[in-house]
């Protein structure tokens, strides 16, 4: 351990480090972190009684940004089941794990420039999720003394359609410049288009887990439901991307100076 002139620590050594043992290091560490997190609970989930988020969701974008699809992914399934040892109750059958590791993955992926697959795989989930007979298609929302149709799945279209567009294109680039405003913006893309596909899992998951046969609610159990999600799921996702950004913006910088990097991630 050397000392700058500046006064701040730094480890040297990092930039000798092979890749084998960068990533064993990485993947030990944001294991733990995602288990610790995963413990954290946030708020309720609508319809499923004691069930709770986890501040884990927060940062699961950003593994698959600093660690990639296949790193992030194992450290998301290793910290949901650790999580699950140590007290984390299980809510969707042991298959909790899946709508954060679609996140981490899709992000990987994109950071990898595999924007085909993930387009591909987000709309496959968009079009699943719209086609399930327990989906409401759209919500009836009161404006003014007006009933109005809105279609309940419009924020995760509109993810669909950045991730399409140009800006979809540009956020790894964003990211990968480390320019403050930049770095930002990439990041916000980043989250808001894998934390929306990760909602997307969760909601196909919460069909399947509590529809006919396994969980025996109906087509009207699941509209109450959705009809109450659809004023809370932006708030909440919105409250995610920005905790994402706080957190993402000075974690990809200090793990771009410390020569810990993967190769094929942003950082």
């Amino acid at each position: 351990m050397k000392k700058t002139s500046n006064g701040w620590n730094y480890l040297k050594d990092t930039a000798r480090l092979n890749v084998k043992t960068k990533v064993y290091a990485l993947a030990t560490v944001f294991t733990a972190l995602y288990t610790v997190l995963r413990l954290v609970q946030t708020i309720p989930m609508v319809g499923v009684a004691g069930a709770r988020f986890s501040l884990s969701d927060v940062i699961a974008p950003l593994y698959g940004a600093i660690l990639g699809p296949y790193v992030g992914g194992l450290s998301v399934v290793l910290g949901t089941f650790l999580a699950v040892g140590f007290g984390k109750p299980v809510v969707f059958l042991g298959l909790d794990f899946l709508p954060a590791l679609a996140n981490t993955v899709s992000i990987g992926l994109l950071v990898r420039h595999k924007w085909v697959s993930v387009l591909t795989l987000n709309l496959l989930l968009l079009f699943i999720f719209l086609l399930s007979p327990y989906t409401s298609f759209f919500v009836e929302v009161q404006i003014l003394g007006n009933k109005l149709l809105f279609p309940f799945a419009w924020l995760h279209i509109l993810a669909f359609l950045v991730l399409l567009s140009p800006v979809g294109r540009n956020a790894v680039r964003w990211v990968e410049s480390l320019a403050p405003l930049k770095l930002s913006a990439g990041l916000a893309v980043l989250a808001f288009v894998g934390t929306m596909m990760q909602h997307l899992v969760g909601n196909i998951l919460y069909e399947v887990v509590f529809g006919q046969p396994i969980g025996g609610w109906n087509a009207a159990n699941f509209k109450a439901v959705w009809a109450t999600v659809f004023f809370l799921y932006p708030w909440e996702r919105l409250v995610l991307i920005v905790l994402a950004v706080v957190i993402g913006v000075p974690l990809v910088r200090t793990l771009e100076k410390s020569h810990l990097a993967i190769e094929g991630t942003v950082v």
